[in-house]
């Protein structure tokens, strides 16, 4: 499905610089202390980043003010000095907050670093125009304006490889290094390097009781997996709470069990309406999507009209480009990496050549 990842070369390093090599020793040995260790992904905190320079504690409380934007449709909340500190789109659950940076890496399969003031949380109503109005958001919004509590992408990136197992007062771990799903051994040609269908159930080892009456039953071969929508529906619905349905097809409403389900489904917000999936149908308006959105991709002619992929917009690196998180059988679970494909949205890479469709929850 994509290329081999190339290895680096070493330079050659050649007698005349050896004093300077002894003077940077320091410098030398961190270098190498990179390569060696197992590059767990970092999460780390490292201040507001406000836009004034006046720090945290910044917020004009007193003289936020909202103002109405289209494509799509969304309440936008700014300070006093004209910054945003909020974006609510009608019709999705997911609102943007802006909060303490963060700065999210994988330093054993990418060298993209994103930092990032936004936090993306689940509200318990849709938004529509209005809503900052309603008691719900009123109450919702004293809580979470400037919680540091984890979000959505805190939540994903407890499974990427290297993180630290958590286990709830039951003793089951519902977070830590997650798998893409088992060795596919059936050695049919042609055939994925790792089996499909493991669900956030899967990794947890539990039967999960749906809305619908039936139950998600684990595979003991699948325990610790998530297959990419697997991985979005641990991430936004297990973690976040946002209602699961059993199957594409089930009854009722919430997030389809696989990435062509949720692309066609009425969840949502069409960011990037969804128009066909030849290489023709990409869109180009990329700029419209924002973090925490969900992005649909046609990866492989064997599913006929169905998309196949799906991840989660974490923002732009260090670089300038739009970087996403998704399970990947190459890497073998969560990732923003490059191995089978850099995780861009801009550019002629793989992903971003397939993408097709966003859709804001």
């Amino acid at each position: 499905m994509a290329g081999k990842a190339k290895k680096k070369s070493r330079p050659v390093v050649s007698g005349l610089v050896v004093l300077v090599l002894v003077a940077t020793s320091g410098y030398l040995t961190l270098e190498l202390r990179k390569q060696e260790e197992p590059g767990v992904t970092e999460v780390r905190n490292v201040g507001v980043l406000d836009g004034g320079g006046s720090g945290a504690g910044s917020k004009d409380k007193g003289e936020e003010r909202w103002s109405r934007l289209e494509n799509p449709a969304r309440s936008v909340l700014r300070d006093g000095n004209g910054r945003i500190q909020a974006v609510f789109t009608d019709g999705a659950r997911t609102a943007t907050l802006t909060g303490p940076a963060r700065t999210f890496e994988e330093p054993a399969s990418t060298s993209s670093k994103v930092s990032t003031t936004d936090w993306v949380r689940l509200m318990p109503e849709t938004w529509k125009k209005g809503g900052e109005k309603e008691a719900w958001f009123k109450e919702w919004y004293a809580e979470y304006r400037d919680s540091k509590e984890d979000d959505l992408f805190a939540f994903a990136f407890q499974y990427v490889a290297g993180a630290p197992q958590k286990k709830d007062e039951q003793g089951i771990a519902y977070a830590g290094d997650a798998d893409f799903g088992p060795l596919n051994t059936t050695g049919a040609e042609g055939g994925d390097l790792r089996l499909e269908q493991s669900d956030f159930y899967d990794y947890l080892g539990v039967q999960y009781p749906f809305r619908d009456g039936t139950f998600g039953t684990p595979e003991a071969m699948r325990a610790k997996s998530l297959d990419c929508s697997g991985f979005i529906r641990m991430v936004l619905g297990y973690r976040a709470r946002y209602p699961l349905m059993s199957s594409d097809k089930a009854a009722g409403d919430g997030l389809p069990r696989t990435a062509n389900g949720m692309s066609r489904s009425g969840e949502g917000v069409d960011v990037l309406p969804l128009t066909g999936i030849t290489p023709d149908d990409r869109p180009s308006n990329i700029d419209q999507l924002q973090p925490g959105d969900l992005v649909f991709f046609k990866l492989d002619t064997r599913t006929k009209e169905r998309l196949d992929h799906v991840g989660m917009v974490l923002g732009y690196d260090t670089e300038g480009h739009l970087i996403f998180v998704s399970s990947r059988e190459e890497v073998n679970g969560p990732t923003i990496g490059d191995i089978g494909g850099v995780s861009r949205l801009d550019g002629n890479g793989y992903y971003a050549k397939t993408l097709r469709s966003a859709k804001r929850l």
